[in-house]
């Protein structure tokens, strides 16, 4: 199999700046901050960064740290992707409360949607995806096991003039909401799904991702039919190849038919208009 990279170009409210030496400098809107990124092993173009905040790392393996904020920096302030507006946060888990390298999939599954399909959003976080989809007419079920999460996406929804719009919010754990829609022999013509590495359900259930991915794939694919429109599979921070969720994925769908591609997924720099890789993904298509 081939694999592809799927690039994320700047846009109006982000982009990638500057990276190098271990970190990198992104704009959000009208604020630019500094994060640790550990594939930026090159050089970067500048040598003195102008920035409203940074996450500085912990020394531990557990991924915590904490936020030097500029005063000027609000709790939260309004960004918008095409026709989709939100709310960006600097959160402590040093992302900012979406992830604007899935730019390139929200337009890709945006093409395949049409007016009144029914689309699942599995680990959905603050909606950003869904909102995409429900700009395009799609009826979106979205499922996160974090309330605050939930309650953000609702809250997107207002920010967007979509609070109207059919998307149901589930607080829920991905898995089991998958199983009994599997059970209810419910249909989706489009799933997508951004698991963690960890995590924990509203109940306390544990995720792993290398032990819960195979059996939380076959359950999703048993919720697509001959006139589905595609999976969408991205994965973040683990010691995992493109290739073997491509295989998983291939595997899963072959009674469907289709294709499936896989790679990796990258945003690019402004200042030089380098590559910094942020997942690897696997998707299915029908044939419609």
């Amino acid at each position: 199999m081939k694999l592809e990279t799927l690039i994320t170009e700047p846009w109006p409210d982000y982009g990638l700046v500057d990276s190098g030496h271990g970190r990198k400098l992104e704009r959000y809107g009208r604020f630019r901050f500094v994060r640790p990124e550990p594939q930026a092993m090159w050089a970067p173009a500048a040598d003195d960064w102008k920035h409203d905040g940074e996450f500085v790392g912990a020394s531990d393996e557990e991924g915590g740290g904490r936020w030097n904020l500029d005063r000027r920096v609000p709790r939260d302030w309004p960004l918008g992707w095409q026709d989709v507006k939100f709310h960006a946060a600097n959160t402590p888990f040093r992302h900012l409360q979406f992830f604007p390298d899935m730019a390139p999939q929200w337009a890709w599954m945006r093409d395949r949607v049409a007016d009144g399909d029914e689309v699942m959003n599995l680990f959905g976080y603050t909606g950003v995806g869904s909102l995409a989809l429900a700009a395009r007419g799609a009826k979106v079920t979205h499922v996160d096991a974090s309330k605050k999460s939930v309650e953000q996406g609702k809250a997107n929804a207002v920010l967007a003039g979509m609070a109207d719009r059919p998307i149901r919010w589930m607080i829920d754990d991905a898995v089991k909401f998958t199983a009994r829609e599997v059970r209810r022999e419910r249909r989706y013509a489009g799933i997508m799904l951004d698991p963690p590495k960890f995590g924990r359900g509203p109940t306390g259930e544990v995720w792993r991702l290398e032990e819960g991915l195979p059996g939380l794939i076959a359950d999703a694919v048993k919720l697509l039919g001959p006139e589905s429109k595609f999976l969408v599979l991205t994965v973040y921070a683990v010691r995992m190849s493109a290739l073997a969720i491509a295989e998983l994925l291939r595997q899963a769908t072959a009674h469907l038919g289709g294709t499936v591609e896989a790679g990796e997924m990258a945003v690019r720099e402004e200042a030089r208009g380098l590559l910094l890789p942020t997942a690897i993904f696997a998707r299915w298509s029908g044939d419609q």
